[in-house]
């Protein structure tokens, strides 16, 4: 794998983002998207706006793993705060840049939550974004949800004036909720910010629940092609998949998406990273309550062929209905983004140790052999005539930055 190596003094330099300030103060920070590889969008529910911020030309890729096992430590030395002051709210790669950006919000209990973003390469080195120097324009939310409406208890329901962000041949799409009566909304902006959105309500039939809902917003969406069709992937919280041709989301409109899959109860989905793999294009669907889902959009184009569920799962014994997963062993993962071609990267907690970590995990396999120990990490293991896996272990050591466990294959 080639390396380009960086310096600290250039990565530091490529943090020095101008001296123009925003034209609204950035109060938060919340979901991420890019625009293209030198624009970052940043969700601020507490300002009730969306900001474009304006980053480095990315960096010369490293075409390097990353394998940071403890990222909150220094996070937090960067930001000169308590490390566990930190909330991680979402996390973007670069893109041709192969750095990865965390929005966080600094919670101390004596003041006020402060917004931060910091990026960080293979190499461990945290660079903070300055929120008040950063060159950026933006555009405001003008009907986000009332100030009065909280669940439970200390959940405002402004935090969820942005769930998900996406952006597709210069529109971005933003899910999220209202103050209307169907809250679930879809707002899509013209790239760069210019008039207001076009705003769209919609509606889905959730199997679990067995009823309509207008209420409950999409928690992660992608915009891919189906059959030729651009149209929005989405998942709700437990967790039924949907489908909207993107000829739909017209000004005012309200819109009854298609269910075409539900995937599991009890489950708030976290991530959909669109990839191709092996020659099959995917969206992986990354879960906060159990493993992954591997969909295929074969599979997917052929579940919005079908005429959608629109009857209850056989809780708890058939909880499943409509396009099936394949599963996928990703579990602590809070955050996941395409890195380059061949490699995920995954924001996730240790299990064992709580740390918040920062690693590459390789398309196909959607694991880390690290993570576990099993017969083949026996000293002494001889492979058996035929194992699949006495080819494929050499690149995960490389990978995971176990370059000890390479030996000659027997």
């Amino acid at each position: 794998m080639t390396r380009h190596l960086v310096s600290a003094l250039a990565f530091a330099a490529a943090f020095a983002l101008g001296t123009a300030h925003a034209r609204e103060p950035i109060r938060s920070v919340g979901k991420l998207a890019f625009a293209d590889a030198g624009t970052l969008l940043v969700a601020d529910w507490q300002g009730a706006r969306i900001h474009a911020l304006q980053l480095p030309p990315p960096a010369t890729a490293l075409s390097k793993p990353f394998n940071l096992k403890d990222v909150q430590g220094p996070i937090a030395k960067a930001l000169h705060v308590d490390a566990r002051s930190l909330r991680f709210e979402d996390m973007a790669a670069q893109p041709r840049s192969e750095r990865v950006y965390v929005s966080l919000s600094i919670v101390d209990g004596q003041h006020a939550a402060r917004p931060a973003l910091v990026a960080l390469d293979a190499d461990g080195r945290v660079g903070v974004v300055d929120l008040k120097k950063v060159d950026a324009s933006s555009v405001a939310i003008e009907d986000e949800p009332s100030p009065d409406l909280v669940f439970w208890r200390d959940v405002p329901a402004q935090s969820l004036t942005v769930t998900d962000m996406t952006v597709h041949e210069h529109k971005l799409y933003v899910a999220g909720l209202s103050n209307r009566s169907f809250a679930s909304t879809l707002r899509v902006y013209d790239l760069p910010f210019g008039g207001r959105p076009k705003v769209t309500t919609v509606e889905m039939y959730h199997p679990v629940h067995n009823q309509i809902e207008t209420r409950a917003p999409i928690r992660t969406m992608r915009v891919v092609q189906i059959d030729g069709v651009p149209s929005l992937v989405a998942a709700f919280t437990c967790t039924p998949l949907v489908a909207i041709p993107l000829a739909e989301l017209k000004d005012g409109a309200h819109v009854a998406a298609k269910t075409i899959a539900e995937l599991g109860w009890g489950n708030e989905p976290i991530d959909l990273v669109p990839f191709s793999s092996g020659g099959s294009d995917y969206l992986l669907l990354v879960n906060s309550s159990r493993s992954g889902d591997l969909l295929p959009l074969a599979a997917i184009a052929e579940g919005l062929r079908q005429p959608g569920v629109t009857t209850p799962i056989e809780w708890p014994t058939a909880p499943l209905a409509g396009v099936k997963a394949i599963m996928a062993p990703l579990a602590a993962v809070a955050q996941m983004d395409n890195l380059n071609a061949d490699l995920l990267v995954a924001l996730r907690r240790s299990d064992s140790t709580g740390a918040m970590q920062l690693v590459t995990i390789p398309k196909g396999a959607y694991l880390r052999v690290s993570d576990f120990v099993n017969e083949y990490d026996f000293p002494g293991f001889v492979y058996q005539p035929g194992d699949a896996f006495r080819q494929v272990h050499p690149m995960f050591y490389r990978l995971e930055g176990h370059p000890e466990r390479l030996r000659e294959p027997q």
